[in-house]
């Protein structure tokens, strides 16, 4: 049977499938394609699960982008995270059946729906399927971890710049271009994330663009020096950036030896 079954009108996936996307084993005492798993399609800006709302599924991102965020009695976001393809939605609605936090698509997403009473229930019965799956949960948690610790470490120009390369990272692994590509989240979201103002976050965008680690166009990112920016602690002050880029142009339009022409950026 090919992926992506039509059961009724909708899209559908078998466990090996669902396991291949979460990148771990599917169970070899499971048969995978008696088990299916069903495709929900969100449109941008739509909400996938609310603050509060009863748990009762997981959400594992097929395609597209999306955030999960927290709201407080003002109405203000703070943004937990931006899933793609291969992540997992809704695990901090175990503990007390609800969802804690809200998850809003920011592209058109494809998502496969894991009711949690059927995933417990393999799990009883397929005691190393339950394991891969807190495999994948806890994979999730250990991320959360990481950028916590980031946010208190870190300067603002260098959280900036580990975002980069992580989102670049993450597309990579999903079989996409790591040196260009749109960023789904605007610069308040990614701020919210990062625990920055978008001033901070534009400003700093800017600077990288200006001493030539990226490339800036709207929402397109090209990365091109992605070992300076794993490395990168703080930018150097506005004025020695103004040196580095007057040298640089002038080492661009000198004369080569032999040509008797100046040479001039493409």
């Amino acid at each position: 049977m090919e992926a992506g079954r039509q059961r009724q009108g909708r899209l559908w996936s078998n466990l090996k499938e669902v396991c291949d996307l979460l990148h771990i084993t599917a169970a070899v005492s499971v048969n995978t394609e008696e088990l299916l798993f069903q495709h929900v399609q969100f449109k941008t800006g739509q909400r996938v699960h609310t603050i509060g709302q009863a748990f009762d599924t997981l959400y594992i991102v097929n395609s597209g982008f999306l955030k999960t965020v927290l709201i407080d009695e003002f109405g203000n976001e703070q943004v937990l995270s931006f899933p793609m393809k291969g992540d997992m939605l809704g695990v901090d609605g175990i503990h007390t059946r609800h969802y804690a936090s809200e998850a809003v698509a920011l592209s058109d997403c494809d998502l496969i729906l894991l009711p949690f009473k059927k995933l417990t229930a393999l799990g009883r019965v397929h005691m190393e399927l339950e394991n891969v799956m807190y495999g994948v949960m806890s994979r999730e948690l250990v991320r959360e971890q990481t950028m916590i610790g980031m946010l208190g470490a870190l300067s603002a120009e260098a959280r900036v710049a580990r975002f980069l390369v992580s989102l670049a990272d993450r597309f990579a692994a999903m079989g996409y271009s790591s040196k260009l590509f749109n960023l789904r989240m605007t610069r308040h979201e990614i701020g919210s994330y990062l625990g920055l103002t978008l001033e901070t976050v534009s400003r700093t965008l800017s600077a990288f663009n200006e001493i030539g680690l990226i490339t800036v166009d709207q929402r397109t990112i090209g990365i091109k020096d992605a070992e300076a920016l794993k490395t990168l602690r703080r930018l150097p002050p506005s004025r020695s950036r103004a040196k580095q880029n007057l040298a640089a142009k002038q080492k661009a339009e000198q004369v080569q030896p032999g040509d008797g022409q100046v040479l001039t950026p493409a």
